[in-house]
């Protein structure tokens, strides 16, 4: 028996050098695998030696010294959004309203800003609160509630230059609400009620202006065309007048050519048959008798035609005393 015990006991301590080995590998592994610090994108590691200042990780695997080296903060990049709660502020006129604001930023520095200001939220939140106190305080009431782009530009500016020591950049503040006194939004209300009403009476009012100025505009146009249609119409019967007496007088242009023609023609034709001077005088007392038709007519006969006339005269007065035969029954 003494000596199973005694084997056993040697067999015993002949394995404990080899479980102390792999236990002291094993611990290694541990504190190895615990050392080893990945970064992920967007994030920003800041590694402290011996409670100083070591360094800031950025994306990738790190390995830290163990028990010299700890994580001091792990800060993001992200541009973030803070919605801080309604702060009580007096306008220059002395009326006290609610406004909440929202802040975007991002951490720049994780060293300025893991050393730079204890709570970091708190004290932007409370700068922004003193801020907005400090604006509101030199406008009236309808200046605050018209000029939001102003405030948020002169916040923006003046947080950005108080949180660069912390490495926070302030990029955009937006004021969220404000809330001005029950009494001063039902005073607002009816005056803005007022200003709609006289608005809707303006609106009405330029409408019949203006619908009177067409209906005006329109008669005008319609005189001005009726004019012109009448201008028109005693233009184009002018010209039709102009027209027709120029046609009339073509014709009786035309027609005295012909008659000049048909007596150029007769005299050709007289003097192709070589007239006696007999003939010639006949023809000229028809021409005179057709003369004296009318009344009140006087006729001066040539002395080569007054023989011939007294011998028409006298054959003529023959035959008027010579009775016709009576017709017979």
């Amino acid at each position: 028996m003494k000596t199973f015990a005694l084997a056993g006991a040697i067999g015993l301590e002949g394995l404990v050098g080899p479980i102390i080995v792999l236990l002291i590998i094993v611990i290694l592994l541990a504190i190895l695998a615990a050392n080893i610090k990945v970064v992920q994108q967007s994030k920003a590691v800041v590694i402290e030696r011996l409670g100083a200042f070591r360094a800031v990780w950025g994306v990738g695997l790190h390995l830290k010294v163990p028990f010299i080296e700890r994580v001091a903060k792990t800060v993001s990049l992200k541009e973030q959004v803070v919605d801080f709660d309604p702060q009580p502020v007096i306008t220059k006129d002395n009326v006290t309203m609610q406004i909440d604001t929202v802040l975007y930023f991002q951490i720049t520095d994780p060293k300025l800003y893991t050393y730079g200001v204890e709570h970091p939220m708190s004290a932007i939140e409370n700068l922004t609160a003193t801020t907005l106190r400090n604006i509101i305080g030199d406008l009236e009431l309808d200046q605050s509630l018209t000029s939001r782009d102003h405030i948020n530009t002169q916040m923006r500016a003046i947080l950005d230059e108080a949180t660069d020591p912390w490495g926070i950049k302030v990029n955009r503040v937006e004021l969220k609400n404000i809330m001005p006194p029950r009494d001063i939004q039902e005073s607002m209300e009816k005056q803005m009620r007022a200003e709609r009403e006289r608005r809707e009476a303006i609106l009405q009012a330029e409408g019949q202006k203006q619908s009177q100025i067409l209906v005006a505009e329109g008669e005008k146009q319609s005189a001005i065309l009726r004019a012109d249609a009448a201008k028109q119409a005693k233009i184009m019967e002018a010209e039709a007048e102009k027209t027709a007496k120029i046609l009339a007088a073509e014709a009786e242009s035309e027609a005295i050519m012909k008659v000049q023609q048909a007596t150029a023609d007769a005299i050709k034709l007289i003097n192709e048959a070589a007239p006696g001077e007999g003939v010639l005088k006949i023809k000229a007392l028809e021409a005179f008798q057709k003369a004296a038709d009318g009344r009140a007519t006087k006729i001066i006969i040539p002395s080569e035609l007054q023989g011939l006339a007294g011998m028409c005269a006298a054959a003529k007065s023959v035959f008027d005393t010579v009775e016709p035969n009576p017709p017979k029954k």
